[in-house]
């Protein structure tokens, strides 16, 4: 074969597996809007995304300051304020609306992190064995049964509160369940036939975990992530409500603390404490609803059984 039509061949090949990627994309689509639920939760999802990224268009960065407050304490809605006041006469809506920046930003950052870690931790025990896996999985048993709460309160009070460190107390806190879940699938997949003759053939441990372990647990990766958002949200949303956010930014979860502090519930301001709760509430379902219908398009078994 000529030199010529050896790049023909590599350069057709290359088009026809992106082809092949296209069309699975394509298919895996059609599969996902067949789930109503998962359309709607996509579509409240980008509905809160959009609002966090125009949130400078939306609502003036001004009326987060205290001092330049203009309404009345804990004022109910109205034309002027239509989600009412706080305890500092802010507007409750300008609050809400630059709040989802932050509690989103925090949400994504934290499962990065958790993500990374319980993808390496999982693949790693899973495929080697000996004392190196031994040792992994007796780390991810040792931080399962460890309280959540706790060890994040404990690490949020040490590290300081900022942004970064409670994405990293949430990341590094709630890797365990994905790095069992990637595992238990590695050791399936280190038996497979495919494996044992990319072996003999002289393959290499990186090769190995590159090339054929990691894109086939990477489906189950990303159907995790958006139920891990939605945990990390949550997880945001009670430290900030025990006062272990960052006390220089406003999220959802420094607002329920606020509200309860000034006792919003016994003083019948409801405008204060309704809208944050539902936000984290509804972001939540919507996250749950997306990796739900994810998981169902990506593993053939969960679609043959509807």
């Amino acid at each position: 074969m000529s030199a010529g039509a050896g790049v023909e061949a590599g350069a057709s090949a290359a088009q026809l597996a992106r082809r092949r990627r296209a069309e699975s994309r394509r298919r895996g689509w059609r599969e996902f809007r067949r789930h109503r639920s998962g359309v709607a939760g996509l579509v409240v999802l980008g509905a809160f995304v959009l609002l966090a990224l125009l949130a400078p268009v939306i609502a003036d960065a001004e009326g987060l300051s205290v001092t330049r407050a203009q309404g009345g304490v804990l004022q109910p809605p109205s034309t002027t304020y239509l989600l009412g006041t706080d305890d500092n006469g802010r507007s409750v809506l300008t609050l809400l609306i630059w709040g989802a920046r932050v509690s989103l930003l925090v949400g994504l950052l934290a499962t990065v992190i958790s993500m990374v870690i319980g993808t390496l931790v999982g693949l790693l025990s899973g495929y080697f064995g000996g004392w190196p896996g031994a040792l992994l999985f007796r780390l991810t048993e040792w931080f399962l049964v460890i309280p959540f709460l706790p060890l994040a309160i404990v690490l949020a009070s040490v590290l300081g509160r900022s942004l970064l460190n409670i994405a990293l107390v949430i990341g590094v806190t709630s890797w365990t369940s994905t790095a069992l879940l990637i595992r238990s699938q590695t050791l399936s997949i280190k038996e497979r036939a495919y494996l044992e003759r990319a072996r003999g053939l002289g393959a290499g441990h990186l090769h190995l975990l590159r090339r054929h372990v990691l894109p086939n647990v990477a489906p189950l990766v990303f159907a995790n992530t958006t139920l891990t958002v939605a945990v990390a949200i949550l997880a945001e949303t009670t430290l900030s409500f025990l006062g272990l956010g960052d006390p220089t930014r406003v999220s959802w979860g420094s607002m329920l603390e606020d509200a309860f502090r000034v006792g919003a519930i016994t003083t019948g301001s409801w405008w204060f404490i309704v809208p944050p709760g539902l936000c984290v509430v509804l972001v939540v379902l919507s996250f749950t609803l997306i990796g739900q219908a994810l998981e169902s398009v990506l593993d053939p078994r969960l679609r043959e059984r509807r």
